[in-house]
């Protein structure tokens, strides 16, 4: 299983030879300008977490120039809809489904969302893949939630976590995020794209590695093997 770093929260995710490409943001991140190619971009899958622009920028382009089945809450499956995009899947929190390349179960976090034209973005939502005998959450945008401990004994291999502070929960929050869902290895995701979500990225390493945890921190177009 290898995956992509392409900026604030999108990744790219290589699942029993499947591509799952996660909140399609690139062409107004300013950080990835040279690097990520937004047309090269071809997907079997898109998952969205939820509707603000910095998760969405770039998914009906995305999906239209790849055919990419989205899978994404109904109200954003809804949304799609009307922008002429029919190949996706609608989940709500708590749900789960069997695809050709694992399992994806949609769970809970704590944010808002709404999309750019101002449409229902329903709830905002993170997900746990089971894929090639791995668990990966990815957890969206999100607080710091008792939510999180529903996940303790799924024995997670990876958690891609935000790391910004600001409008998602900060460093210290996502230490204690760790210790709830029993995960060590942990991708930061959400930091840097814009000045108030910037971190100091020396001194977070320290602060996860005090903790006892794995913090990657890749840098754009950078892919690790899970």
């Amino acid at each position: 299983m290898k995956v992509t770093y392409l900026g604030q929260s999108t990744i790219e995710l290589v699942a029993n030879g499947k591509k799952l490409l996660f909140d399609p943001f690139i062409t107004y991140n300013e950080l990835a300008k040279g690097i990520v190619d937004v047309t090269s971009l071809n997907p079997d899958y898109i998952l969205v977490s939820h509707g603000h622009g910095d998760h969405v920028a770039d998914l009906v382009q995305v999906q239209k120039q790849s055919g990419a089945k989205v899978i994404c809450i109904a109200e954003i499956a809804g949304w799609l809809g009307k922008q002429d995009i029919d190949n996706v899947h609608g989940m709500n929190i708590g749900g789960g489904f069997n695809f050709d390349f694992g399992r994806v179960k949609m769970v809970n976090a704590v944010h808002s969302s709404a999309l750019p034209d101002g449409s229902n973005g329903g709830n905002p939502a993170g997900f746990v893949i089971y894929s090639e005998g791995k668990k990966i959450y990815f957890a969206g945008d999100t607080a710091l939630t008792y939510d999180m401990k529903l996940l303790e004994d799924e024995n997670l291999d990876w958690a891609f976590l935000p790391l910004g502070d600001n409008y998602t929960m900060g460093p210290d929050d996502a230490i204690k995020a760790a210790a709830f869902i029993n995960c060590k290895n942990i991708i930061g995701i959400h930091y840097d794209s814009f000045p108030v979500i910037k971190i100091d990225k020396e001194e977070v390493k320290e602060k996860f590695i005090k903790a006892g945890l794995n913090l990657k921190l890749p840098a754009i177009g950078e892919s690790l093997d899970l």
